[in-house]
């Protein structure tokens, strides 16, 4: 009870974050979102419903649910409508990195991995996957990284997998590339642009810190890679470089 209104304050519930993001719903952008997100059968993404909210708009919402438990954030992170889902992980993002306890840190990024199907576009994982389980995964040892990454990258499902590319971030930040090389490695030849753009964006920024690295990985893989993964991996060097890699890849092809 607010003592200088009297009225009786509510717990935070997925129903109000609900009713919040729906008052915020612009029906030009709910029409044109689908198309953005490409929201169809082939980006095993079909099904989803758009408020068109911005995503400005659902951090100020999440700010004002911060303290969501987490039973209620599962509720959202089941929902169809996609707003719910990604105000929901920019709830857990906020919380896990106020966090300043490992126990809670874990018990965040294992409630975020047992929620994965409610992480089904590239927005959701991009917003969610280095902040929660990359940010987990610092410091840890090789062991403990291999165990949260194998399966996801051993999934068939393409969102769990850049899930586990845009999870190395952090790390490659760190000048720590082992992770992000094996993960190349293993999807050298992924048929699916989501992927090879994943990929090549972490090579990217392993790149932006050991430029030679970047250019061992290359010789080695240029030819064979995707040509939508070499772009992204080689978008910062020169002209002149870029069109070497890229001749490498057209006399393969």
């Amino acid at each position: 009870m607010n003592r200088k209104t009297g009225v009786e304050k509510k717990a935070p519930s997925a129903a109000g974050v609900r009713d919040s993001l729906r008052k915020l719903s612009n029906r030009e952008k709910a029409e044109f979102f689908p198309r953005f997100f490409k929201s169809d059968p082939e980006n095993r993404s079909e099904g989803d419903l758009f408020l068109g909210v911005t995503v400005p708009l659902q951090r100020e919402v999440a700010r004002s649910f911060h303290d969501l438990p987490l039973k209620e954030l599962e509720l959202l992170l089941a929902e169809t409508t996609h707003e719910y889902r990604l105000t929901a992980l920019i709830i857990l993002v906020n919380r896990f990195t106020r966090s300043r306890s490992d126990s809670e840190r874990t018990e965040l990024k294992d409630f975020y991995l047992a929620h994965l199907d409610g992480v089904n576009y590239w927005d959701l994982v991009d917003v969610s996957a280095h902040k929660i389980l990359g940010e987990w995964l610092v410091g840890r040892p090789r062991g403990e990284r291999l165990a949260s990454l194998e399966p996801l990258a051993a999934s068939t499902d393409w969102w769990r997998q850049r899930v586990a590319v845009v999870a190395c971030f952090p790390l490659i930040r760190r000048s720590e590339f082992s992770e992000i090389l094996w993960l190349a490695e293993s999807f050298i030849g992924h048929p699916h642009d989501l992927i090879q753009k994943a990929v090549g964006w972490m090579l990217r920024e392993a790149g932006k810190r050991d430029l030679e690295l970047l250019r061992v990985f290359l010789q080695e893989h240029a030819a064979v890679m995707p040509r939508v993964m070499l772009r992204y991996a080689i978008e910062k060097m020169d002209r002149e470089e870029r069109n070497r890699w890229l001749g490498m890849k057209a006399r393969k092809g």
